[in-house]
């Protein structure tokens, strides 16, 4: 039944009603009257961070690794811009998060008043949809609505700017089962013939492939499923975007490991000469195509997406299917179950040793040392001594990033959460809160970076005020680690800004957070004090001192095609390239 309430009052009745019970904000004047239903309230639990961008990355943490959408809290003017990063990030990697903004009242929006910013204007370019509600009679439905848009279809953020003078003023309260939302109804069920013409050519394909992608996780654990399942069965290779990686399991037998920029050698290999592409739930970004003139020449191209916009949108594809992924691959597997499980057995076998000559090239191979930390020996180390926990990672963005995508295996989709599209760096430490909070008794560690670890470095404080374990293991190179690469491969050398002379003492650090910190730099420490930090039952800062010049490959060129990689000299290539690396 409808009832009357203030406009704070509907806010959180509705978060309640749509199941939510975490929120993640900073409160300021604009939004005190839904603070105070908070308080009163007492039914949800809100995370204080220390900067809005935190909180907005907190919420994608929470939302990639539950499947549940994100809930943000803001105040408006600089609370709303603050969380702008945020929430571009959560568009770019499709992640489904509702931000609600304060604003000041509606008879003073226009006229330059404290802390007023066009939230709605500023929005509008990186949100799914946003709304500004002028009427407190609106404002329930509103807010279901967002939910709604927030998690059907290709998911993302969604923001509801709401004036103080609507959370003041009484109004009806409509819920879920109320609010109007069929005018968005995206197409989850794909196109039959079309699907059965991939069939068809999947049963005659000389040298297949999977290509999946983030909208595989999306799409929730019955995609996931279903994707292994036509894996298994169809004995085609898999490989993953960055995005996409525990959709199939690391340990599977048909894993080639991530494709792309510094995805691995035979992934590469395999997308450049295969004859079928089979691209689920992935949208050709550019990290992943290279050179699109070069772009997989020889093969046929299908694409599942629920986005129709991501379709034909970089590359042109022969079979296009718009839908959800899990509705199209249980009717794919359907249809082609139907029509006798058949593939062109004689030619995978050949497509299957060719795979394996390019594995023999071992482009993650690398040189090891007994003096110093080796980047990628610590992440195999972490790897090895946290398998068997009931693990979640988060990471920055850098080279220390691709480095955790190439030496770290999930087998399980929702447990590997990192920015992708937008590439943030401060991203992983509020990523973990998040993460934590929604998984209160799981190992949650952040692997990151010297720089990027910098950037949200006060959320330790609200890693320390709600007693939330995570773990910030840094691959400490003094460098901006990815920038330095480049400098070093692409520009002579010039290194222009890319370290920092003023970082602090990690341990220290901790310790003025209430926290515990490691510092380890000779590899012989590094087990004991993995396993410490591991056994550890509060947040810690690992500060792991790794040589400062290794350079992260695989490495394809900016520009440059599949084929044209740059591989670490360790690698068993003959031809050595630019500055000592393999040039394949």
């Amino acid at each position: 039944m409808a009832q009357q309430m203030t406009g704070a009052r509907m806010v959180v009745q509705a978060l309640k009603d749509q199941g939510v019970d975490v929120v993640f904000g900073y409160p300021g004047g604009a939004v005190l009257p839904i603070y105070d239903e908070i308080f009163q309230d007492q039914g949800i639990k809100h995370i204080l961070v220390r900067h809005e961008q935190g909180a907005a990355h907190a919420a994608e943490g929470y939302a990639r690794s539950t499947g549940k959408p994100g809930v943000v809290l803001v105040t408006s003017g600089p609370g709303a811009t603050n969380a702008v990063t945020g929430i571009t990030d959560a568009l770019m990697d499709s992640i489904p998060m509702v931000v609600l903004s304060g604003q000041v009242p509606t008879f003073m929006i226009g006229s330059d008043a404290f802390q007023e910013a066009d939230t709605v204007g500023i929005t509008r370019p990186c949100s799914k949809h946003n709304w500004l509600v002028k009427e407190t009679d609106a404002l329930a439905q509103t807010i279901h609505q967002a939910f709604h848009v927030a998690t059907s279809g290709r998911p993302g953020p969604v923001l509801v700017d709401i004036p103080k003078d609507v959370q003041f003023a009484t109004g009806t309260y409509v819920g879920p089962t109320e609010a109007r939302a069929s005018h968005y109804q995206p197409k989850v069920k794909g196109d039959t013939e079309m699907i059965t013409a991939l069939v068809e050519a999947l049963e005659t394909a000389e040298r297949p492939i999977f290509y999946t992608g983030g909208g595989v996780i999306n799409s929730g654990t019955l995609a996931s499923q279903l994707l292994r399942e036509w894996v298994e069965a169809t004995g085609f290779p898999i490989t993953s975007t960055l995005m996409g990686l525990g959709a199939y399991p690391a340990s599977g037998k048909n894993w080639l490991g991530m494709l792309g920029m510094h995805g691995l050698y035979e992934a590469n290999m395999a997308m450049h000469g295969c004859d079928l592409m089979i691209n689920i739930g992935a949208r050709f970004d550019d990290r992943i195509t290279g050179r699109i003139a070069d772009f997989s020449p020889h093969s046929r191209k299908a694409h599942i997406d629920i986005d129709p916009s991501s379709i034909n949108k970089v590359i042109r594809t022969d079979f296009p299917i718009v839908g959800d992924v899990a509705h199209v691959l249980e009717d794919a597997l359907r249809i082609w179950k139907s029509r006798g499980r058949k593939v062109n057995k004689s030619a995978l076998k050949k497509w299957w040793a060719q795979i394996e000559e390019w594995k023999q090239v071992r482009c993650l191979t690398y040189k090891n040392s007994d003096s110093v930390i080796k980047p990628q020996h610590a992440l195999e180390r972490l790897e090895a001594l946290t398998r068997g926990h009931d693990r979640y990672i988060c990471t920055d963005v850098g080279q220390h990033q691709m480095w955790a995508a190439q030496f770290l295996g999930f087998d399980a989709p929702n447990r590997w959460m990192t920015s992708g599209g937008l590439g943030t760096m401060g991203y992983g430490l509020p990523a973990s809160i998040g993460v934590q909070v929604a998984h209160p008794d799981s190992l949650v560690i952040n692997v990151a970076g010297d720089a990027s670890f910098m950037m949200n470095l006060q959320e330790m404080g609200t890693a320390r005020q709600y007693d939330l374990p995570v773990k910030q293991f840094i691959l400490n190179n003094e460098r901006l680690g990815m920038v330095r690469q480049w400098q070093e491969l692409l520009h002579g050398e010039r290194y222009s800004h890319s370290w920092s002379e003023a970082l602090p003492d990690f341990v220290k650090l901790a310790e003025a957070f209430g926290a515990k910190g490691f510092m380890v730099s000779d590899p012989k420490d590094l087990d004991d004090a993995i396993m410490e930090m591991i056994e550890y039952d509060g947040p810690v800062i690992f500060d792991c001192l790794v040589e400062k010049h290794e350079n992260c490959f695989p490495m394809i060129p900016s520009g440059e095609p599949h084929n044209n990689m740059l591989l670490g000299d360790a690698s068993t290539k003959d031809a050595i390239g630019t500055k000592g690396a393999v040039l394949v």
